[in-house]
């Protein structure tokens, strides 16, 4: 069986005016994590925010009493250096850190915003130094990156450098509202048959009109933005989510 549904709104979605209670609210509407969509101008064209908000919102929702469990801040780092940002988003509150692979294997080994390195670092070297800063460890990849690229991180026998979680994207990243790119989803099931224990994640274009793709092609956790925070009943679409993932377990 797999692991469970875990619904992550994303909160790029939500009203900035009145962020702390809508990320609260949502929470308590059923939502499992909520989704921070981080983006820095460079490895995106688009710019979201960063550390300082997080530690804002974070006194809105309960921190997590288990790894993975309700309140977990899933952080999507979409930024060129991911490794210079890690400590601050421990520090602002951050449960889950995940980076990009193509950001990984071309950045710096430089563990601070304002320091330089001529080392480079790597996909196993980011998820070690993410738990060893006490987090949980994510990695994503983009339409373009083909899945194999993933099978020596997850078959690694170190188990520091191992994710927590792998995120498959569905749109391109770096703005929302895209539509679902179904052709990602063989990259899903092929994770899912090698790794049955898996959280897999999925973002772009989720909605009730595309959940049930999703949940055949194996992916566990899922992130929707306008079809959560633009509902009209944010619970009801959050519950269906759910449903469809858990029927497919």
């Amino acid at each position: 069986m797999s692991p469970p549904a875990i619904i992550a709104p994303s909160i790029l979605s939500a009203d900035f005016a009145a962020l702390g209670q809508a990320c609260s609210d949502t929470i308590d509407q059923g939502a499992s994590w909520l989704h921070i969509d981080i983006m820095d101008g460079h490895f995106v064209p688009n710019m979201t925010f960063g550390a300082p908000v997080v530690t804002k919102i974070r006194p809105h929702v309960k921190r997590p009493t288990t790894a993975h469990g309700v309140g977990t801040f899933d952080c999507h780092m979409m930024i060129a250096e991911p490794k210079k940002w890690v400590k601050d988003f421990q520090k602002a509150g951050c449960d889950l850190y995940c980076f990009h692979y193509e950001a990984a294997i071309s950045s710096t080994a430089a563990e601070n915003p304002a320091d330089q390195s001529e080392s480079k670092t790597s996909p196993k070297e980011m998820i070690r130094y993410v738990h060893e800063q006490r987090m949980l460890a994510g990695i994503a990849i983009k339409p373009d990156t083909p899945v194999d690229v993933l099978w020596d991180i997850l078959d690694n026998p170190t188990q520091e450098e191992v994710p927590d979680m792998v995120l498959v994207m569905t749109v391109h990243p770096g703005f929302g509202g895209q539509k679902f790119m179904a052709s990602e989803l063989p990259k899903v099931t092929a994770l899912r048959q090698r790794y049955p224990n898996l959280h897999i994640e999925v973002d772009g274009g989720l909605s009730e009109a595309t959940i049930d793709q999703a949940a055949d092609a194996g992916a566990n956790v899922i992130v929707a933005g306008s079809a959560v925070f633009g509902a009209k009943d944010p619970a009801d679409v959050m519950a269906k989510l759910r449903d469809a993932v858990e029927k497919r377990r």
